[in-house]
């Protein structure tokens, strides 16, 4: 069992008006940015490659129900990673219980999406009892036999040769919305990624906060560990999944059949990008979950 990553006021800094730069294990720092809402609070992650603010729209379903607070993971967002970052799957579970340290009140309730999906089963099994109820997206937590090595690199192959650079944020929203995958995406999430996930250059130009290398290095050390391990998690988890053929998705349900207070939720008309394209439903499906009626 791994330790809490350990916490004392002078990790934290304030940045922003609602963000928070808390440190986390190898020297990373990881940024936390409240989404707003009243109600227990809810630790939101993100997908590989994306920030955590692509979640407000979900939030702002939520606003009556919680507070939300979403996480960039180390080389992702406004969070820093550390001087020998190696993007092992076991730091972004410390990014999460650094997280769950960081807020007062601590988070029980957890939604995740994709690597943020594994990672938040990946930080209740390094710390049993963290959470209570957690809502998971096609959470990477697949068996090592579902993900050759050669679809690993192929993952990390087209991660490296994303356009990482663009004229103006607006330039990067028009491409994305133009071409899928990204024009799947809801138009509010899209913004939101185009306005958090970028940085200005002193040129003008913008560019990704996540860099392709680092979006690469994550697919490449992806834990194939978890899915055995599923049994000991105790805390209750709706696993959700879609009609894609990817490993995530086609998993879905068995992970939810391995822990042993999971259900399973299929969203017929999404694919692996569910959180990010319909903001309104997965809110719904979320409240079920983690608000569930006496």
């Amino acid at each position: 069992m791994r330790a809490k990553p350990a916490l004392s006021a002078v990790n934290a800094e304030r940045f922003g008006s609602a963000s928070l730069l808390v440190a986390s294990s190898g020297g990373a720092r990881v940024a936390l940015h409240d989404l707003g809402g009243r109600g227990p609070v809810v630790l939101f992650t993100h997908a590989n490659g994306f920030c955590g603010q692509m979640w407000q729209p979900v939030a702002q379903q939520l606003k009556e129900l919680a507070r939300c607070w979403a996480l960039d993971f180390r080389g992702h967002g406004d969070s820093i990673a550390g001087p020998e970052e190696t993007y092992n799957w076991a730091n972004l579970a410390d990014d999460v219980l650094t997280a769950v340290g960081a807020l007062d009140p601590q988070p029980r309730l957890a939604v995740g999406h994709s690597v943020g999906a594994a990672s938040i089963l990946a930080a209740e099994l390094a710390c049993p009892g963290t959470f209570d109820r957690a809502w998971l997206y096609e959470p990477v937590t697949v068996p090592k036999t579902a993900m050759p090595k050669e679809g690993v690199e192929a993952l990390a192959q087209i991660a490296r040769m994303r356009q990482d650079r663009f004229e103006s944020r607006q330039a990067a929203y028009d491409r994305y919305f133009s071409r899928p995958p990204l024009s799947l995406l809801d138009p509010e999430v899209l913004r939101a990624y185009v306005d958090s996930g970028f940085r200005t250059l002193s040129d003008g130009t913008v560019t990704m906060k996540c860099a392709p290398e680092v979006e690469a290095a994550v697919f490449e050390n992806a834990d194939t560990s978890l899915f055995s391990q599923l049994g000991s998690i105790r805390a209750t988890v709706t696993v959700c999944g879609s009609p894609d053929t990817d490993p995530p998705a086609q998993f879905a349900a068995k992970v939810a059949e391995a822990l042993p207070n999971g259900g399973y939720e299929h969203f017929a008309e999404l694919t692996h990008f569910g959180p990010l394209q319909a903001p309104k439903p997965i809110a719904a499906s979320i409240t079920k979950t983690l608000f569930p009626a006496p």
